[in-house]
């Protein structure tokens, strides 16, 4: 048998007071007596009551801040570009819309990420969320948002979680066999790849692109030297040297920063690129057409993409019970001069 879940009317029935009163005390509002929202407070602790947010905006409430849940460990720091364009762009729709747009990290590895998570959908920190990479490959995490009854969308799903929320990103295995293919025309066929973390889905479906497209043109992938980086440029640096190895004459990075990292090694060991090493990547970031020489790169709208999840959201808030899927964008192969046929 079932528990129904407490309700505002049960919290003012146990407080002795009415509902609009309890209303304002959730609501932050000052002019409420400080015994009387003491009991308010204290009625909430007992029956554990939460409060659902699409009912506080349907109620009349506008909507007043979206939240981006995205990664961060003591490795590797928040501010990669693709977490600064996901940034700048939510905050360019935020602003379009008169929101305020919060950044929250947390760490993918806790125990407690999830709870961490809840907490702030409890306290009402928020009144929808963005999942960034890798909380949006979290089936577990985004069944606990939807019963909590968030507005939610999901940046970079893979295809296991695109069916739970919507969301926009890019296929991105498509995009590493597409990259491959290129570079195959280019004449190449000794590789060499820079994979991210292991919870980063999308680095990972890039790598199974890059496979797929080795095995279409008769290579044996297992023959790729293979590496795991953490996404950043000092990951690529420190994760190119042992790929030489192998005498790869195109390298293939998860990210763009672990590419320029890599490109910045191969001119400490002396090698021309392109002409000794090719060097390609992912997300076209704001600076690979500022080193040198430009890198070849998947163009992966960020930007546009995270200005789009704020409209996800905002859509589902303004009409819960509207069809909301999960959108793939397109991608491109942006070619410059990080990568030429092999000598």
């Amino acid at each position: 048998m079932s528990i129904r879940p407490p309700t505002i009317y049960d919290v003012a029935a146990l407080s002795g007071v009415g509902r609009t009163t309890v209303s304002r005390v959730l609501n932050g509002d000052a002019h409420v007596a400080g015994p009387t929202r003491e009991r308010v407070l204290e009625a909430v602790r007992k029956l554990r009551y939460r409060v659902n947010p699409q009912a506080r905006l349907l109620a009349g409430r506008r909507p007043h801040a979206l939240m981006v849940i995205y990664p961060v460990n003591d490795e590797v720091g928040p501010n990669t570009w693709y977490n600064l364009l996901v940034e700048s762009g939510a905050l360019r729709a935020c602003g379009k819309a008169g929101l305020q747009l919060l950044m929250q990290q947390v760490f993918p590895h806790s125990l407690s990420k999830h709870a961490r998570v809840m907490e702030l959908i409890d306290n009402h920190a928020c009144d929808g969320m963005i999942l960034a990479p890798p909380f949006s490959d979290d089936a577990e995490l985004i069944a606990m948002i939807r019963a909590r009854q968030m507005p939610l969308a999901c940046l970079a799903a893979g295809p296991a979680t695109r069916g739970l929320a919507p969301g926009v990103g890019i296929d991105d295995e498509a995009a590493g066999y597409d990259l491959t293919r290129f570079l195959l025309a280019q004449g190449h066929r000794r590789f060499a790849f820079i994979d991210g973390l292991r919870e980063h889905l999308s680095a990972s479906l890039r790598y199974a692109g890059f496979r797929r497209a080795l095995e279409g043109a008769g290579l044996d992938p297992d023959a790729a030297r293979t590496a795991r980086g953490n996404l950043t440029f000092l990951g690529g640096q420190e994760q190119l040297e042992g790929l030489l190895d192998g005498r790869p004459t195109a390298v293939v990075c998860a990210n763009d920063d672990m590419a320029a990292g890599a490109l910045y090694r191969a001119h400490q060991l002396g090698l021309s690129v392109p002409r000794d090493l090719s060097v390609a990547g992912f997300d076209d970031a704001p600076f690979t057409q500022m080193i040198w020489p430009p890198l070849t790169t998947i163009s992966q709208p960020v930007f546009a993409m995270a200005q789009r999840a704020v409209d996800i959201v905002l859509h589902v808030i303004s009409d819960p019970h509207a069809r909301a899927d999960y959108e793939l964008v397109p991608h491109r192969i942006v070619k410059r001069d990080s990568v030429a046929a092999p000598v």
